[in-house]
């Protein structure tokens, strides 16, 4: 498939686009071993419930640098094929390195929004929280509908509602003491916890054509950043999420400004620090079935 096969329209996704080659993802690149030691158990559990099979076809939505895609692509085996489809170029040069030499796995660049899709071609959509950043939600699981075979599946992870998560809201309280609070965006805008209220996510999968839905609850704890010391998880809440974002709209207040900052996410995590290493806090996410 060509990587020139997306629709003529104007892209709705653009400011998307722009942030995911631009800012996030260059620090994902840099950071990913991280960030998939951070996102693994939820991964492990994201695979159980896609159950695939050898020798199925896979496309992984928003696959970034490519650690989702692999792990299908190890599950389908050689005689299957995954497709990792995302806007992010820095991420998808990644995601290549990676894939070097594995048979049936391939990266393409594109919106899955308006990419057009081959027909009734795969057996499982799949995605490691890259399907809440859409302009028009509907409009893109009806495109993914379009790709699945009549018996395949659709099965993602999401957020639950930043509330439920003090992995990322804990830190962002520290900040909050020195920085000003981020514009609250309106409710279901694309961001990371754009699909945490469940009632939401039903009414988008059923417009979009899907039924069957099972949505899964599930929680746990998470190790901020994979295994990092305090010091290092403090810098990895510092460079990422919403506390990344507002340090960089507060980039000319200087280094004064970075040290308080980084002192009181320091404080407000030093709590979880645990006596075998790691920064563990709670997290929700869930995990996501449905057919066409």
């Amino acid at each position: 498939m060509s990587e020139q096969t997306e629709t003529a329209e104007a892209r709705p996704n653009e400011a998307q686009e722009k942030y995911w080659n631009e800012q996030a993802g260059p620090k994902w690149v840099a950071l990913g071993e991280i960030l998939d030691a951070q996102l693994e158990p939820i991964q492990e559990r994201l695979f159980e419930a896609a159950g695939l099979s050898r020798g199925e076809r896979v496309l992984d939505v928003g696959c970034g640098c490519g650690a989702s895609s692999v792990a299908a692509a190890e599950r389908v085996g050689p005689e299957g094929e995954v497709l990792g489809l995302d806007l992010s170029e820095p991420m998808l040069a990644r995601a290549r390195e990676r894939a070097a030499g594995r048979a049936g796995l391939r990266f393409e660049r594109g919106d899955a929004q308006v990419r057009d899709l081959p027909a009734h071609h795969y057996d499982t959509v799949l995605s490691r929280f890259g399907v809440m950043f859409f302009a028009d939600p509907v409009a893109a699981f009806a495109n993914l509908a379009t790709a699945l075979r009549p018996q395949g599946r659709l099965v993602f992870a999401c957020w639950q509602p930043l509330s439920q998560n003090p992995w990322m809201s804990i830190p962002l309280q520290g900040a909050l003491q020195h920085l000003p609070a981020p514009e609250v965006p309106p409710p279901g805008a694309p961001g990371p916890f754009s699909l945490g209220d469940s009632e939401r996510l039903r009414r988008i999968l059923g417009d979009a054509g899907f039924s069957h839905l099972e949505l899964e609850d599930q929680s746990g704890e998470i190790t901020l950043g994979g295994s990092l010391t305090l010091d290092e998880a403090v810098d990895f809440a510092l460079d990422l999420g919403p506390v990344g974002a507002m340090m960089r709209q507060a980039a000319d207040a200087g280094p004064d400004l970075r040290g308080r900052v980084r002192e009181s996410v320091r404080a407000a995590l030093a709590p979880h620090e645990r006596s075998a290493g790691g920064v563990a806090l709670e997290a929700a996410w869930r995990i996501v079935r449905a057919r066409p």
